[in-house]
């Protein structure tokens, strides 16, 4: 239903348009758009109301009506949508003459057709909503006999007997060692721990194991729970009955509750579990209940939120379980006793790893998957049957239901936006990584993002929608393996179990293979295919491909794709990957008039079809990996068009400057031919990403053009440059104040730049290449808020500049991986410094160690300060240094990596 709540703010704005655009609607239509406007806000009052409840509490009849709306929503866009296209010109300019006359003349007939069928439509619809709400109100229950109230399936956790948990010593004593000191309760200050994970993976175990671990040492305790609704009046009430407080409670309000409770703690050491906050401002009410200002006390709080961790402090990630203890949780519940489980069955060994790796850890997963297996025969085929039930629709029991409600908690928090773009990812296979732009730009495609910030443009609102994804344990994310940076996310299979079975309820996806089929009467919105059987055919006949909105495919098999004439209105066609032959027609592209986003990378076609320029209202344009040689020339047609992604070696033909709607473009080739397309880059003052290849780098015109205009781009966020050729000069260039990602290979700065300041508060990533660094510059460098990559070369070695550098105390605060490249003198780390460092880089001059000596005599870079450090490479230069001061000072750097408290992994090359 969250589904229809996108729709419907769609249409509402759709239909207001519809009244003050010049569309010459035939008489009496007015009027009745008119009425269609109120009727759908009450509809989206009523829709608002229902999707507050999961469907399992929903009345039948409420779900029956919020299907019947969501159909004739998709119906109305789909009818409003069409008169767009067909009414609004924006044609391509034609040839003159009597064809134009002929071609004008047929554009007026269209375009009066289009109102006659519009005016048709609106009063179509109209019947069918005073329809809809006549059904309700005639079936409409008044007095509704409300469900027994159900336990809330976290509870469990209080009640498990210790031996019952498995792998949560470790994560415990890590807790108690944080909250305390060795046996003593702190008595200075108190301490503070918010546990955060997404939902089944242990938080109010570890809480509850931790609490009854410390409870005892102090004056009082407490555990209480916040929960997604919550009501802070009983809180507070629970929170005192725990405390063991005699008083009347019912008289008092929030204020006089939270009065009594610190006039109580503030003489007393205590020791008090907040489960499950959802709300960073629950926390702040909380918290003015908890007196801070005395010593003793240890707060440990629970939450599926990273904002909401943040805000409290003291974030503690928890970690899935490793191998071992997923396989001992897993035996224990399905045998029943140690033996067992030490000791399984050979032939078991194989399936149970490979269920347990789709539960990545998660123990309400295992503990879940092992009730479906301990009711299964000991065989390797009743097994295999559970692994190939998870992921597809798990088998109903106690269990299973239990963690779904505990996942559902989370998923009928999101806003209705959200639960809409979660949705959105049962289109992709399990397992399968994401990527964060292809992710975005698709659901901006499909109207999910919508404007409500007016400074943000549709992209950023999308990616706050995935960033807030991440921040609520919905989805995984996945770094860059550079520069630590998020680039795609994962989705856990048993949240992927939850979305897809939300999702075939709400008919928001059919899934399509040679083992599926959707019912002829079901109405098809977004098609998946998953199949690679060529031998095999899909009943597409029985089917309606008229509604389809979008086709993603995966895997598919040049037979099992429809023709793309059975498309009416399709805003997304993913093909990305699939090998589609020659005889696999795509002719008919250019009549997908309502195509939002184009996705056939790795492909494999010869060349995209010149009518592409007739996908007037295309926003996204992915090629990449199908080495097309050019682009058609009408791509410059395409005025809408946000992002377009090709090969380094595909040219883009004259008039891209005309594109100026675009804010992603990757990967540009830049070459003495192409000097036009640099020009015309100026032209594109939207971009904020951009990838360039050029070449030759060495050339100085093409390089002082391309840096002008690149000057002008100032709304730029991420800049790539791979150059080869020479090197390219960049003193010149004025970066974006929004730049979080910089990478320039190959341009070279003569000095640290005067924009490269503390101010550039988003800078999260940097390549950069500077001749002659001093200290300053590199103080100033550590100051930057956000970097958490940087690749810095220097070139003191080709300059004979030896001059050391010293990291010092607090810069760097976010930087996880770090290249230095090019010195001469060494680098020092002082101590405070880099202090979230997991991979180093550097260059070493043998004759460098005599100098960097400690007060007792030892060789110190300072390396022992990095406590985070787990990966390290040594570019190692012996010239102007003996054998043996070589050999001494390998020797001194292999003993500082084997002597670091972490024994990080360490390379020393040359």
């Amino acid at each position: 239903m969250e589904v229809v709540m996108g729709v419907l703010s769609r249409l509402i704005f759709k239909l207001g348009d519809l009244l003050v655009g010049e569309y010459k609607l035939q008489r009496g239509v007015k009027g009745e758009v008119m009425f269609l406007q109120p009727e759908l806000e009450s509809m989206q009052a009523a829709l608002k109301e229902i999707t507050k409840a999961p469907l399992d509490q929903l009345d039948s009849q409420d779900k029956i009506w919020a299907s019947d709306v969501r159909e004739l929503c998709y119906d109305i866009e789909d009818s409003i949508d069409t008169f767009v296209v067909r009414c609004v010109g924006g044609e391509p300019a034609g040839p003159d003459g009597m064809r134009a006359f002929i071609n004008r003349s047929l554009d007026l007939l269209t375009r009066l057709s289009a109102r006659h069928r519009i005016a048709t439509d609106i009063r179509d619809i109209k019947r069918r909503v005073i329809e809809a709400g006549e059904r309700r109100e005639r079936y409409k229950i008044d007095s509704v006999v409300a469900k027994p109230a159900t336990v809330d399936p976290r509870l469990l956790a209080h009640y498990k007997k210790a031996k019952e948990l498995v792998g949560i010593d470790e994560a415990r004593d890590e807790l108690i060692s944080i909250l305390v000191d060795g046996d003593e309760v702190p008595s200075q200050r108190g301490k503070l721990v918010s546990i955060v994970g997404f939902g089944g993976l242990g938080k109010t175990t570890l809480a509850n194991v931790v609490y009854e671990k410390l409870k005892e040492k102090f004056d009082c305790w407490a555990f209480v729970s916040v929960s997604q609704t919550s009501d802070m009046r009983m809180f507070f009430k629970g929170l005192l009955y725990e405390l063991g407080r005699n008083v009347n409670e019912e008289t008092l309000d929030v204020k006089q509750l939270i009065d009594q409770i610190r006039k109580f703690l503030q003489t007393k050491r205590y020791c008090i579990v907040i489960d499950d906050i959802w709300k960073a401002s629950d926390w702040e009410m909380i918290r003015c209940a908890l007196p801070d200002d005395i010593g003793g006390y240890v707060i440990i709080t629970t939450t599926r939120i990273f904002k909401v961790a943040e805000q409290v402090g003291g974030a503690y990630e928890m970690r899935p379980l490793c191998l071992d203890n997923s396989r001992k949780l897993l035996y224990r519940r399905v045998f029943g006793n140690e033996e067992n489980y030490k000791y399984p069955s050979e032939h078991l060994t194989e399936v149970s790893d490979r269920i347990l790796k789709k539960c990545a850890g998660v123990p309400l997963a295992i503990i879940t998957i092992a009730s479906l297996l301990a009711n299964r025969g000991r065989n390797k085929m009743e097994w295999n049957e559970v692994y190939s039930s998870i992921g597809t629709g798990l088998e109903y029991g106690l269990d299973v239901e239990n963690m779904r409600k505990i996942l559902a908690y989370s998923y009928y928090d999101l806003p209705s936006h959200l639960r809409t773009c979660l949705l959105y990812l049962s289109v992709f296979p399990e397992d399968y990584e994401i990527k964060k732009f292809r992710l975005i730009w698709m659901w901006i495609a499909e109207g999910f993002v919508q404007h409500r910030e007016q400074e943000k443009g549709l992209y950023e609102l999308g990616e706050c929608y995935f960033n807030e994804l991440i921040n609520r344990s919905m989805i995984q994310p996945v770094y860059d393996m550079h520069d630590a940076m998020i680039e795609s996310c994962r989705v856990h299979d048993m949240i992927l179990d939850l979305v897809r079975s939300i999702s075939s309820e709400e008919n928001f996806v059919t899934l399509l293979n040679t083992e599926h089929s959707t019912p002829p009467s079901k109405k098809v919105r977004r098609l998946l295919l998953h199949s690679n059987m060529a031998d095999h055919a899909i009943p597409y006949a029985s089917m309606n491909m008229l509604q389809v909105r979008s086709v993603v495919a995966f895997s598919l098999a040049f037979n099992l794709m429809p023709a793309l004439a059975t498309f009416k209105v399709l805003r997304v066609l993913d093909l990305k990957s699939c090998d589609l032959p020659q005889g696999c027609d795509l002719n008919h592209l250019g009549n997908l008039f309502h195509l939002r986003y184009l996705g056939i990378g790795r492909t494999y076609r010869a060349q995209l079809p010149d009518d592409v320029g007739n996908l007037r209202y295309l926003q996204t344009l992915d090629v990449v990996g199908s080495n097309f040689c050019s682009l058609p020339p009408t791509i410059a047609q395409l005025r809408h068009l946000m992002c377009l992604c090709i090969d380094q070696n595909t040219r883009v033909p004259d008039g891209i400057g005309n594109l100026t709607s675009l804010e992603d473009l990757s990967t540009l080739y830049v070459s003495e031919d192409t000097m036009n397309s640099t020009e015309e880059l100026c032209h594109l003052t939207e971009l904020r990403t951009l990838e360039i290849f050029l070449f030759p780098a060495g050339n100085d015109t093409l390089g002082k053009s391309l840096v002008m205009c690149l000057s002008k781009l100032q709304k730029m966020q991420s800049l790539t440059i791979w150059a080869t050729g020479g090197d390219c000069n960049f003193d010149a260039w004025v970066a974006s104040r929004h730049l979080r990602r910089l990478q320039l290979q190959c341009c070279w700065f003569s000095r640290l730049p005067d924009w490269m300041t503390p101010s550039l508060r988003d800078l999260s990533s940097l390549w950069i290449s500077v001749r002659e660094l001093h200290q300053e510059d590199l103080e100033i460098l550590g100051r930057l808020p956000a970097l958490r990559y940087l690749y810095l070369k220097v070139d003191h070695e080709n300059l004979k500049i030896r001059r050391r550098f010293i990291i010092t105390t607090c810069s760097f605060p976010c930087l996880v991986g770090c290249r230095l490249l090019g010195f001469l003198g060494a680098v020092v780390f002082q101590q405070g410094a880099m202090t979230r460092l997991t991979s180093l880089a550097f260059t070493f001059h043998a004759r460098e160690m005599r100098e960097i000596v400690s007060s007792d005599g030892r060789f110190d870079l300072g390396l022992k300060n990095l406590l985070y450090l787990q990966g390290v490479v040594v570019y190692f230069r012996s010239g102007g240094a003996s054998e043996m001061e070589a050999e001494e000072a390998r020797a001194a750097l292999s003993h500082v990596f084997e002597t670091h408290p972490n024994h990080p992994n360490h390379d020393i090359w040359g």
